[in-house]
Formats: structure tokens, sequence, C-alpha cells
């Protein structure tokens, strides 16, 4: 690896996490705001369910790595919520095992380290009509519905109160905006930057009201060769001296 060494953050999950970097997504929108704080690691895998989930987390999280991760970003539940196939294929997972497999991949993670924080984001809404034009020809009709996320993202929160582990209720929290269903997704599944911007709102809820020591809010964090970032600038008014880590002139949006 490159130094000096930053904490880590790992986005893992199924296509949400993958092309979260995409169409301005909140992956990229993280990374871009832990600049020179931390490292933001993705681990997204399109079209996976918790069930492959569970199968590789000993690849992807392995117990004798010599550095752990700081926090761990989980999203599964989309893919395991369609419904099931009558020839068995597909991603569809049981609600009973999904909860268990989300269950494993928690009990993994905490393991790691007595330090490494956890945050588990629900499936999403959908927009049923937009997936019918745009992906019909792809997602069989009504095999993915906004009440099938509903109860697997209650599922989701309901286990994260159990294992105290955060949780973002991102099902409710994207309804909350009066034109979620037009704004919110590129396909009716995947997230616009619209859509993203939401996630990274409530992730950063979160990691602000955490009682975490230390904070993993992007404004708690120390810049790397922070001894180096103030500048002298001349100005109208004389000479000031600012944290280059501050400067945030060049971003459209503005963030706590």
């Amino acid at each position: 690896m490159v130094g000096p060494e930053r904490p880590q953050f790992v986005l893992f999950g199924s296509s949400i996490v993958q092309y979260s970097f995409s169409n301005q997504g909140w992956g990229a929108i993280l990374a871009d705001l832990y600049a020179r704080k931390a490292d933001v690691l993705l681990r997204g895998y399109a079209g996976w369910n918790s069930r492959r989930a569970v199968q590789i987390l000993d690849q992807v999280f392995p117990k004798d790595a010599a550095v752990q991760p700081s926090l761990v970003i989980v999203y599964f539940g989309g893919n395991d919520s369609m419904r099931p196939h009558p020839d068995g294929l597909g991603p569809h997972v049981p609600l009973p095992e999904y909860i268990e497999n989300m269950r494993k991949i928690a009990l993994h993670l905490k393991s790691l380290s007595a330090k490494i924080r956890i945050i588990f984001i629900s499936a999403p809404p959908i927009s049923e009509q937009q997936i019918l034009e745009t992906l019909g020809d792809i997602v069989p009709h009504r095999s993915r519905t906004n009440e099938g996320c509903r109860i697997y993202s209650e599922a989701c929160l309901e286990l994260c109160r159990e294992l105290d582990v955060k949780a973002i209720d991102l099902w409710t929290a994207m309804q909350q905006r009066d034109d979620w269903l037009t704004a919110c997704f590129t396909d009716g599944i995947h997230l616009s930057s619209e859509g993203s911007k939401i996630v990274v709102k409530e992730i950063l809820k979160v990691l602000r009201e955490a009682e975490w020591k230390p904070s993993l809010h992007w404004n708690s964090l120390p810049a790397e060769f922070e001894e180096d970032l103030f500048l002298d600038v001349n100005t109208p008014n004389g000479k000031i001296t600012v944290n280059a880590a501050d400067l945030d002139f060049y971003r459209n949006d503005k963030w706590e």
C-alpha cells in the first residue's frame, strides 16, 4: 500500500455500492469529502445478494489482515427482496435467511477489531413504473416491488437494533422527497445524483451523531500533512492565512 496509512472506509454491497462512483454517486462524494483524511475503498458486486456476500466474507474481510477498516458501510437487500423465480434462478433470498445472512455479516465485521465501526443501509424504495419503462426487457414485470423493499428494509433495521449496529432507513429517507419517484433513480432501481445526495446526508448524520471515539465525521478527522495546509493569501483586505483542507469552493454542494 502507499503511505502514510489512513483510516479505511469500506463500502460493501451490491450494485448500489458498485455504481456509487458513477453519476456523481455517493461513494464518489464520500471520497471527495474524505480526501487527505481517509481512503474510501469500493467492494461492490452488482447482482449479488446477502447469500453470496456471506460466502466471500473471509476473502473481502480477512481476520488476519495487517490493517482492519475503521468503518464498513454495508448494503444488501434489494436483490434479496425480489420475488422468487419458478425455476429457482435469480437473486431472491427468503426473508428469514436474509436476516441470518446480515447477522453473519455484522458479527464477522465486529470480530475483526474492537475499534471497527459499522453502518448498515436498508433497501431503498424503487420506482416500479420507471423500472417497467427502462428495464422492462431485463427485469420481469413486478418481480421487484416497493412493498417487498419495505419488508426487507424493516427486517434489516430490526436486526440492527438487536445487534446495536448503526442503520440508515433509506426506504423512508428517500420518500421524504416529494419528487423521489422521478428524481432519485437512473432506471427505477439505481441511484441518480439526487438519490446519492440523500445517502450521503444520512451517512453524515450517523457519523455526526454517533458517540464514537475518535469521531469519523469528515470535519473531525485530521488531514494528512496538516502542518503544511496553511496558506498565506493576498486579498483586497490584506494578507490572510487559510487552511487548504477547509476550502470547498469547488464543490457544487455544501456539506455539514
